[in-house]
C-alpha cells in the first residue's frame, strides 16, 4: 500500500475558469489565504500579466508564474496514517513538538496537509490530502462524517450512562449524542466504544468529563469509512482509487 497510485481525475471540464487563489492552493504552492496576499503583492503573473486582483478566474490551460517560476496543478495524493500519541495535527508547530507531517516526511512531493485534527494525545485515523474540495467537504460541519472511537476510562462506566450518552448530553455548546455506544470489551467496562458525528472541538473527551470520567485514552478507529486495519502505530499508506471514490461520491455519511 506504499506504492504509488495514480487516481482517475474526476471529470473535469477543461474550458471551466477557476479562481486564480483556488489554482495556486492546488497547485501545492500555498494555501488560499496565503495565494491571495502574494496575488496582491504582485508576484503572479497569468500568461505574461501580473495579476492583483482579487477573485481573478483563469483556465487550466493558462500559463501561471509564481515568483518566476511557472507552476502547474498537482495530482491528487490521499495518505492515511495510524497517529501515534504525543504528534500534534498541524503541518507545524511554534512550539517545536513533533508534527503529523513528520511521520509522512518524503511520502510524496506534493504539499499535503491533515483532514481536521486529532488532539496531541489522541490516536488513530488520519487522513492528509492535497485535495482542497474533498477535505472541506469531509471537515465541514454540513456535511458531518461518521466517526468511530475506542474510549478507554479511568473507571467503569455505567449502564445509565451509556444510555444517558445515546440520548443527548447538553454541554456548554449545545446538546450532542452518540449515534451508538456500547462497552469496546464485555470483561472491562472501562473500555467504550462511540459512534458520533458531532464535528465539535474535543467532543468525546468533553462528553465522558460531563459525566465524571476521566479519558485515559482515546482511539479513532474509523473515520468516513477509513479504518487503521493492517496500519501499525505511526505507519502511513496511500488509500486505494476504491476509498477516494467512495469519499467522493460522500458514501459515509
Amino acid at each position: 500500500m506504499k506504492k504509488r497510485i495514480e487516481y482517475k481525475e474526476e471529470n473535469i471540464d477543461p474550458n471551466e475558469p477557476i479562481r486564480l487563489n483556488k489554482f495556486l492552493a492546488n497547485a501545492g504552492v500555498c494555501s488560499r489565504r496565503e495565494a491571495d496576499q502574494f496575488i496582491q503583492s504582485g508576484v503572479v503573473k497569468v500568461n505574461g500579466n501580473v495579476v492583483t486582483e482579487l477573485g481573478t478566474k483563469v483556465l487550466r490551460s493558462d500559463e501561471i508564474i509564481f515568483h518566476e517560476q511557472p507552476v502547474s496543478l498537482e495530482k491528487k495524493v490521499y495518505v492515511l496514517i495510524n497517529k501515534p500519541r504525543d504528534y500534534v495535527t498541524t503541518s507545524d508547530d511554534p512550539q517545536q513538538r513533533k508534527t503529523v507531517m513528520d511521520l509522512v516526511k518524503g511520502v510524496c512531493p506534493e504539499r499535503i496537509y491533515p483532514v481536521g485534527r486529532l488532539d496531541r494525545n489522541t490516536t488513530g485515523v488520519l487522513l492528509l490530502t492535497n485535495d482542497g474540495d474533498l477535505a472541506s467537504k469531509l471537515a465541514h460541519p454540513k456535511f458531518l462524517k461518521k466517526k468511530v472511537y475506542h474510549v478507554f476510562l479511568d473507571k467503569e462506566v455505567t449502564e445509565h450512562d451509556l444510555q444517558q450518552i445515546a440520548s443527548g448530553i447538553t454541554l456548554e455548546d449545545g446538546e450532542v449524542h452518540a449515534d451508538a455506544i456500547e462497552y469496546a470489551n464485555d470483561k472491562d467496562k472501562t473500555q467504550v466504544g462511540i459512534e458520533i458525528h458531532s464535528g465539535k472541538n474535543r467532543i468525546v473527551r468533553r462528553i465522558f468529563e460531563s459525566l465524571g470520567y476521566r479519558v485515559v485514552r482515546l482511539d479513532r478507529v474509523q473515520f468516513a469509512g477509513l479504518t487503521k486495519k493492517n496500519l501499525r502505530r505511526g505507519d502511513w499508506r496511500f488509500l486505494t482509487e476504491k476509498e477516494v471514490d467512495m469519499l467522493r461520491m460522500g458514501a459515509f455519511e
